[in-house]
């Protein structure tokens, strides 16, 4: 059995945020472009503006650097990627703890990370739609399912899916996508506000890549007032779509083990199922 049936679906999930690789480095040039005219509808902007007279790429460097440098934050949202419907909550650190949720179409599992031992517990649906996704015979996945139902399945470092599954709970790995070239044609669009926080909105549009001639629209909004954090990410008119909001930034990340009684080692489960 894989150590964690889901976790190329977990990984696609944290990848969402990998959508703010629309701010990544530009290239010298860009930085030195003429600023753009702050559009007219920009009604929501703090006073002064802390971003005024900086091209979006510039912007973009602050929001990088500031939530490069981040002990903690929560990540929610509710995405499509390849014609699967994901929804997330979890909040992570950079010592690689977290907990929060993952939901994979009609399935729902919790998870949880701490001092290296991953912690996950999914309902029926859950396991019967990633096992069915990996490939495993129908035979063996009701046992399974029997045996974790209603408890947590313990993935120790070094098991299969471990390493996977940390780089989900790694804050480095999910804002790898923050370092990526991606920034051709960004523009500075209209202010808005994000949970009751002003924001600057950082707009991309390039072709979808699938061969046809739709475009693919990525928003990303910087907070105005403290730290310039990315607040949000919205993906539209492409093959991945949704929205991920990023919050508590620096608040502590409480993680507690789930009782003995309550978990089943993977070791228990047969080393030659998938799930």
């Amino acid at each position: 059995m894989r150590s964690q049936s889901s976790h190329p679906r977990l990984r696609a999930a944290a990848a969402v945020c990998a959508a703010v690789a629309v701010v990544g480095p530009a290239p010298a040039a860009a930085r030195a472009a003429p600023a753009p005219a702050a559009p007219a509808d920009a009604l929501l902007a703090p006073s002064p503006d802390p971003f005024d007279g900086l091209t979006p790429e510039r912007i973009a460097d602050r929001a990088v650097d500031a939530t490069r440098s981040a002990d903690s934050l929560r990540m929610t949202g509710k995405m499509v990627t390849d014609g699967q419907k994901l929804d997330v909550d979890f909040s992570v650190d950079d010592r690689g703890s977290c907990t929060g949720r993952i939901g994979i179409d009609d399935g729902t599992a919790e998870l949880r990370r701490l001092d290296g031992i991953t912690y996950m517990k999914g309902d029926e649906a859950f396991w019967r739609l990633s096992m069915t996704s990996q490939g495993v015979p129908e035979n063996q996945i009701g046992p399974v399912i029997e045996l974790v139902e209603g408890r947590w399945l313990k993935i120790a470092p070094g098991q299969t899916g471990s390493s996977d599954l940390s780089e989900v709970c790694d804050l480095d790995s999910l804002l790898d996508g923050l370092g990526d070239d991606r920034r051709e044609g960004l523009t500075r669009g209209p202010d808005r506000e994000v949970d009751g926080t002003p924001v600057a909105t950082l707009v991309q549009k390039e072709p979808a890549g699938d061969g046809t001639d739709r475009t693919e629209t990525t928003t990303v909004s910087v907070a105005q007032e403290g730290k310039p954090y990315i607040r949000q990410v919205v993906r539209t008119g492409g093959d991945e779509s949704g929205t991920v909001t990023l919050s508590d930034y620096d608040r502590p990340v409480k993680v507690t083990a789930p009782p003995a009684d309550e978990t089943v080692d993977l070791s228990r489960l047969d080393p030659g199922t998938r799930a």
